[in-house]
């Protein structure tokens, strides 16, 4: 907000004078409307705001499956990287930002048209701007693939899952922050890491696959998306497990 306050003095307040209050609130109404929809920001990958929120949108699907013999086909897995002392990946001959936190851990790499997006144990734990060379991500997604399983040597699915989560720290008293409320854990977690996902009205905590407590929501709805979006939200080096 205070960059947002900065931009708006400058490009918008700075030597202006209006007739009235009307007047200034008509001409308020369209810069803010050019500043949501079409001027572009270095800090999300020089893309509208409106157009990093389209991407956060996910429409649900309906899928048929017709009566068949099981796929017992492999397919190829999304690339994965280790991370390094310094916390980085290198993808595509460029460094992303993961986390110390992760050092030595093999994280996922899943890319679109702009953004990167680093997954562990399939949690999603950072999305970057794409920075690296569009010519070089076809080598890149091949380097680090591997088959993966049958569909017969997969783990069953979760009875529920979100289609977000984030990773958090259980505190000393057993409980997670999420959207700035606690939610209960238990002390046979604590300083232990743990995955929170939103599923419609309840708060889902696990740990890997395994499902150990559902809460009905008792945060604040609006501050949902910047607790799941937010990279912010994981863990800190300092706190990690």
């Amino acid at each position: 907000m205070e960059r947002f306050h900065r931009t708006l003095r400058q490009e918008f307040l700075t030597g202006k004078v209006f007739d009235a209050v009307t007047d200034a609130q008509v001409q308020l109404d369209a810069w803010v409307e050019t500043y949501n929809h079409d001027r572009p920001h270095q800090g999300i990958g020089m893309v509208a705001p409106n157009e990093r929120f389209r991407l956060a949108i996910s429409e649900l699907v309906t899928v048929e499956v017709e009566d068949s013999s099981p796929d017992t086909t492999t397919t190829t897995s999304n690339p994965t990287r280790r991370v390094g002392q310094g916390g980085n990946i290198s993808f595509a001959a460029t460094r992303y930002r993961v986390g110390t936190w992760l050092t030595g851990e093999e994280v996922e790499v899943i890319c679109d048209e702009r953004l990167l997006h680093i997954h562990h144990r399939g949690v999603l734990v950072v999305t970057h701007a794409v920075r690296h060379a569009p010519s070089r991500q076809s080598a890149a997604e091949r380097r680090g693939q591997r088959p993966a399983p049958p569909a017969s040597a997969k783990a069953p699915p979760r009875k529920s899952a979100s289609a977000a989560s984030v990773t958090r720290k259980v505190d000393s008293s057993g409980n997670v922050s999420f959207a700035g409320t606690n939610y209960r854990v238990g002390n046979a977690y604590r300083r232990r890491q743990v995955q929170v996902a939103v599923v419609d009205g309840t708060v889902e905590i696990s740990v890997g696959e395994e499902l150990i407590r559902v809460h009905p929501v008792r945060h604040d709805r609006t501050r949902e998306h910047g607790a799941l979006a937010n990279p912010g939200g994981r863990p800190h080096r300092i706190n990690a497990a």
